[in-house]
């Protein structure tokens, strides 16, 4: 998503300002730690530093080209001073960082700069974080580390100490819902997939994808039938819900969509009605939440909420889902 200095700025004002300041006057950091949620631009920010460094063409603000050979070389992942190593399966192995070791005390032929990037560095195991440890302290010369991470109090300490931290911070959820529209994206969705991540691909998937889509009418039906009779509500689950809401990951994304709800009718009782998501049933919404007392609300939330927990364990899913059911009808939450 960022492809120069300028969407940086606008996303990550604090970790432009930073990085531009360093690089304005030539104090760029031996290694940088990027810290921050997923999907908060950290890793398309290390590719952005690393192409304002090798670009052949760069502006005054150093906005890198994204034409030259160099910044095509990098997007490709094929740049001979540039490594991007990210978990091989589920870590990060010390062969890995060996091989990278191994690579930096090639001469380079194009320039004494050398740039890696580390993925998910948290996930490095102890044998490739000792020997990531020795390559910071002894580092060769011109070489720029960029650890990425979500977790930084799973890395060592002495990692830490050795690393300039840039914080990320969450996508701004209007600015992802404004660009989602941009894109085309209907307003009411652009709403809800910018609640459910901060994330602009993961958001532009959600919100071109059918089975998404499908899945909000059939929570939509599954909020009014609950409020109508209660083998209503359990036949809709038998004959719709579970039809189109299979895997736990689904069900899980059913239920991210159902407390969105029940949000919205908190924000009826408050007097919020501009942050209301689910305009389509704002009618429906409105009639119910001068109906339903605010404590009654706040148990059918904690009962969605505690049905994910649930979800996550080795618990019949179909059984959570029929529990929340009855427990929804009954403003309880689970006991």
């Amino acid at each position: 998503m960022i492809k120069n200095w300028n969407e940086l700025k606008e996303i990550q004002p604090q970790v432009y300002q930073m990085l531009q300041n360093s690089m304005r006057k030539n104090r760029i950091a031996h290694a940088y730690l990027f810290e921050g949620e997923r999907a908060t631009g950290k890793k398309e920010t290390g590719v952005l530093l690393a192409k304002s460094l090798f670009c052949e063409s760069p502006n005054e603000d150093e906005v890198p080209c994204n034409k030259c050979a160099n910044c095509r070389r990098i997007d490709n992942d094929n740049h001979p001073d540039v490594h991007v190593i990210e978990p091989d399966g589920l870590s990060i192995k010390k062969e890995q960082i060996q091989y990278l070791q191994e690579e930096f005390t090639k001469k380079s032929v194009e320039s004494s700069k050398k740039i890696y990037i580390l993925v998910d560095a948290e996930k490095m195991t102890v044998q490739a974080a000792n020997s990531l440890l020795k390559f910071l302290e002894e580092p060769v010369s011109d070489t720029l580390a960029i650890l990425i991470t979500e977790h930084s109090q799973r890395i060592l300490s002495t990692i830490l100490s050795r690393c300039q931290l840039i914080a990320f911070q969450p996508l701004p959820t209007e600015l992802l819902r404004d660009k989602l529209e941009e894109q085309g994206i209907d307003a009411q969705t652009a709403a809800i997939v910018s609640q459910l991540t901060n994330s602009f691909d993961q958001a532009m998937q959600l919100g071109t994808d059918d089975w998404f889509a499908q899945a909000q009418r059939k929570v939509v039906k599954l909020y009014e039938v609950l409020n109508q009779s209660r083998m209503k509500a359990l036949v809709y689950l038998q004959e719709d819900w579970f039809n189109h809401f299979k895997e736990k990951e689904q069900i899980d994304r059913g239920l991210d969509l159902l407390i969105l709800i029940y949000k919205d009718l908190l924000y009826i009782q408050l007097d919020k009605r501009d942050a209301i998501l689910f305009r389509t049933i704002e009618v429906q919404l409105e009639k119910y939440a001068l109906q339903c007392v605010q404590n009654k609300l706040t148990l059918q939330m904690e009962a969605i909420l505690e049905a994910k927990r649930k979800l996550m364990s080795n618990t019949n899913p179909q059984l959570v889902i029929e529990q929340l059911v009855l427990n929804l009808q009954e403003g309880s939450s689970f006991v």
